[in-house]
């Protein structure tokens, strides 16, 4: 069994999924958690594996950037490769005067300006929020591991780059704490397929202050993010 964007065979990936934007990120986690690595996706260098975590079996795959990108990827692994649950590791600008550089954001719910809830023809507006169970397990494994992380609404947004006077301070305004590009379509995918999903970043840009991290950083660090992330998939396989 294979999909246009997936070459994955029926078993190949693990029941709770990794997902960082950057498929490099992928390889990352990958080689530096994981052993007894296969990866199973090389389409569109989208790259995805499956290897074992504290002796659990665990997949990691790239979403590539934005709500089309990782709606079709989390879609797909949500419905032909019956995934259970899905973590987006990431990376956020953040917005909130208390949320700075490296910071863990923990997605408790998204706003967006994305119209990507229409395909439901709900009569109304529809509110991604995380699944309980993951999230409440992610905050548990953030404080074992003696990391600080916010928990609230985010922002995903469909633009990086804005034409006119950047919104990001009215929202800021209403309290969400940071912005990103994937979470609410994610969100919405669970959603509609009965699993469960989870968005853990951290915070490589504050764009109302002017500060960044390199590429390089954003690649290959945020480890905190990445181990309450793993502590957490650990905690649902075990099961």
């Amino acid at each position: 069994m294979s999909t246009p964007h997936n070459n994955a065979k029926k078993g190949d990936i693990a029941k709770t999924v990794l997902m960082p934007g950057d498929p490099l990120r992928a390889k990352f986690i990958a080689e530096t958690y994981l052993e007894d690595v296969v990866c199973y996706n090389t389409v569109r260098n989208m790259f995805g594996y499956t290897g074992f975590y504290k002796g659990t079996r665990i997949s990691v795959q790239g979403s590539g950037m934005g709500m089309p990108s990782i709606g079709i990827y989390s879609y797909e692994l949500f419905h032909e490769y019956d995934v259970e649950r899905i973590i987006r590791v990431g990376t956020s600008g953040g917005v909130s005067d208390n949320v700075h550089l490296r910071d863990v954001v923990i997605a408790q719910g998204t706003c967006t300006n994305s119209a990507y809830a229409k395909q439901y023809d709900l009569d109304g507006t529809f509110a991604p929020i995380a699944d309980y169970e993951l999230l409440e397990v992610a905050v548990k494994a953030a404080r074992d591991l003696n990391v600080c992380v916010h928990v609230g609404n985010v922002l995903s947004s469909d633009i990086f780059y804005y034409s006119k006077e950047s919104p990001l301070p009215l929202w800021a305004k209403m309290g969400v704490l940071a912005t990103e590009m994937e979470a609410a379509a994610l969100y919405m995918n669970a959603a509609e397929a009965g699993k469960k999903a989870l968005c853990i970043t951290t915070v490589s840009d504050c764009p109302l202050r002017g500060e960044s991290t390199t590429a390089e950083e954003r690649e290959l660090s945020f480890s905190q993010m990445m181990e309450i992330a793993l502590e957490t998939a650990y905690f649902f396989e075990k099961s």
